[in-house]
């Protein structure tokens, strides 16, 4: 596949809401081609929200999304299919249903009534269940695999979608570290394949180790962005989660490692729970 030299996908003064809640407003974000990106930050900051409008799937309020150059929001929805996947956080599929089926819906953007199931389709298919090492898994059914293939499978069948640009929302939830291990694995393996992959992550240092470019944001807004080193440094991630920590390099990898993590203030109920015995004393000690 062959990459661009411009992004592929950004944002243009982006406002999005929740009702009358302003979750991102003004937001203007580009995302490298053929890298993996992470967009990071605390919870509630608007990370899936930004995603879900990268998506189609909430409209912005101002703003737009640019998908090659265009309007997302003015192009045709089959054409919009075939350049861009989402995996949201939460998936579902009908009971009883095989690994194959399940990826066979990635060949819906590509079917038509003049066109219908053909070579290019299988081939599709074959090529996502090597891509995902599923080739022995095809015919199980799909609630009877472990976690970390239950995600390949649904990844598999964004690949069969074949599109340039893939967004993943948490891909690595709820799973253990072994499968979290496999599934970034099958991530980094597409980027180097040529897809530009967005993805939300909570886990710091896997973003870190799996990721090019780093987006970090609070409160709807972007604080910082750049590489891995670039974004995780102390200030930054004091200003994100309120945390204290010492840095070191991955010596395989050049990635940064977070040592010593520790609040750098004290919760608000810890603060009152620490202070009230004080006070107490304090009046205790006038009334003596």
């Amino acid at each position: 596949m062959s990459q661009t030299t411009q992004a592929p996908l950004g944002t243009d003064m982006l406002t999005l809401k929740h009702a009358e809640h302003t979750i991102i407003e003004d937001l203007s974000v580009s995302f490298p081609a053929g890298k993996v990106t992470a967009i990071v930050g605390p919870n509630g900051c608007g990370k899936s929200t930004l995603l879900n409008g990268l998506s189609r799937v909430h409209l912005p309020s101002t703003g737009r999304i640019v998908l090659d150059g265009q309007d997302i929001h003015r192009l045709p929805s089959r054409e919009v299919a075939k350049k861009l996947a989402l995996l949201p956080q939460e998936t579902s599929a009908p009971d009883g249903i095989t690994v194959k089926e399940l990826i066979r819906f990635g060949r819906h953007p590509h079917q038509s009534f003049l066109k219908q199931w053909g070579m290019d389709d299988r081939t599709a298919i074959q090529y996502a269940l090597q891509a995902a090492n599923l080739e022995d898994l095809g015919e199980r059914l799909l609630d009877t695999l472990s976690g970390g293939q239950r995600q390949r499978a649904w990844i598999a069948m964004s690949i069969a979608q074949e599109t340039p640009l893939l967004l993943l929302d948490e891909p690595t939830s709820a799973l253990d570290l072994g499968h979290q291990i496999e599934v970034f694995d099958l991530i980094r393996e597409l980027a180097a394949q040529g897809k530009t992959i967005v993805m939300v992550v909570h886990d710091l240092a896997m973003a870190a180790r799996y990721s090019d470019h780093l987006i970090a944001m609070k409160s709807g807004k972007i604080v910082a962005q750049g590489s891995p080193k670039e974004v995780i440094q102390p200030s930054i991630l004091d200003s994100l989660y309120g945390v204290q920590c010492d840095l070191m390099e991955d010596p395989s990898t050049g990635a940064p490692i977070l040592l010593n993590v520790r609040r750098s203030r004290p919760e608000p109920s810890e603060t009152q729970a620490t202070t009230a015995p004080k006070r107490q004393a304090q009046r205790d000690a006038v009334s003596a």
